[in-house]
């Protein structure tokens, strides 16, 4: 998809963060929007800032990990704007906990949002990518996507699925050949509120001493790499060359090298960061 003029695209999560800029960026090409999200007042923002440039926008709250509401939600995105030529399925959450300590309601609600929001997304809006006869499917999953660290196993399964499902997904619509694609996204440390807003475990925090507050503040501190103006550009430049995956961000980029260098190697090494990043 070498122009966004007068497509469509659908976003979730795009009430602040990645969601948002993307919705601008994407506007201010003349792409028409039909945003989602939970956060009414974030998502009634976005909108009104899009609206400004000229395009049409639409909103929805929708919670990503609601099959039906998901379908719903695309059929009626169809019915407003005709068609749908891009879905970002960008929404995303976050969980401190380790393996021994999350609880299960919690490791649901994770997986809910990160995986099954972006498979129910694919699912509810693919016919409709394709009755438009060119579409992209972005799926966001992280750099966390590619390396393991503790007290993320929660988070790490949700995004390692994230890049299994879309990158089995790629393959599928290169066989099909039927003007859709598929990118997976790999965001390193985007400058978002998604640290400070995490879930964090307290019977994690109990057991290993950490400060929570302390550990969520410096753990947003090296989240702040990347720009989220920074990491929509380098999505939508991906979409433009058809790219398979795009790591966003310098960390994403060395990390991602590290893990190929090393393989299993790179464990003791985030061991070793975790601790000093957990207890300070």
């Amino acid at each position: 998809m070498k122009d966004f003029k007068n497509k469509v695209a659908a976003i979730t999560g795009a009430a602040s963060g990645m969601g948002r800029t993307l919705a601008l960026n994407l506007a201010s090409r003349g792409c028409h929007l039909a945003l989602s999200d939970v956060n009414s007042a974030g998502l009634a923002e976005t909108a009104q800032m899009a609206g400004k440039l000229g395009v049409k926008v639409t909103t929805a709250a929708v919670n990503v990990a609601d099959r039906e509401q998901m379908n719903a939600w695309a059929d009626q995105v169809v019915q407003d704007h005709g068609k749908v030529n891009l879905i970002f399925n960008n929404a995303g959450v976050a969980l401190g906990a380790t393996v021994e300590c999350v609880k299960p309601e919690d490791f649901e609600w994770i997986m809910g949002i990160n995986f099954w929001g972006v498979v129910w997304g694919t699912k509810a809006f693919l016919p409709h990518l394709k009755a438009a006869g060119e579409g992209h499917i972005v799926n966001t999953s992280s750099l966390f996507g590619l390396l393991s660290v503790p007290s993320q196993g929660t988070y790490n399964a949700s995004k390692f699925a994230v890049r299994g499902f879309t990158e089995a997904l790629r393959q599928e619509l290169d066989i099909d050949n039927c003007g859709v694609s598929a990118t997976c996204v790999h965001p390193g440390g985007i400058r978002t509120n998604i640290a400070m807003a995490a879930r964090i475990d307290p019977d994690m925090a109990a057991k290993t001493g950490v400060d929570t507050e302390a550990s969520r503040k410096r753990f947003d501190k090296m989240l702040n790499t990347t720009t989220a103006d920074s990491a929509a550009k380098q999505i939508l430049r991906a979409v433009e060359g058809n790219k398979r995956r795009v790591l966003v961000g310098p960390d994403a980029k060395f990390l991602d090298k590290v893990v190929r260098l090393f393989g299993s190697r790179y464990q003791p090494l985030t061991t070793m960061f975790a601790k000093k990043t957990m207890m300070g």
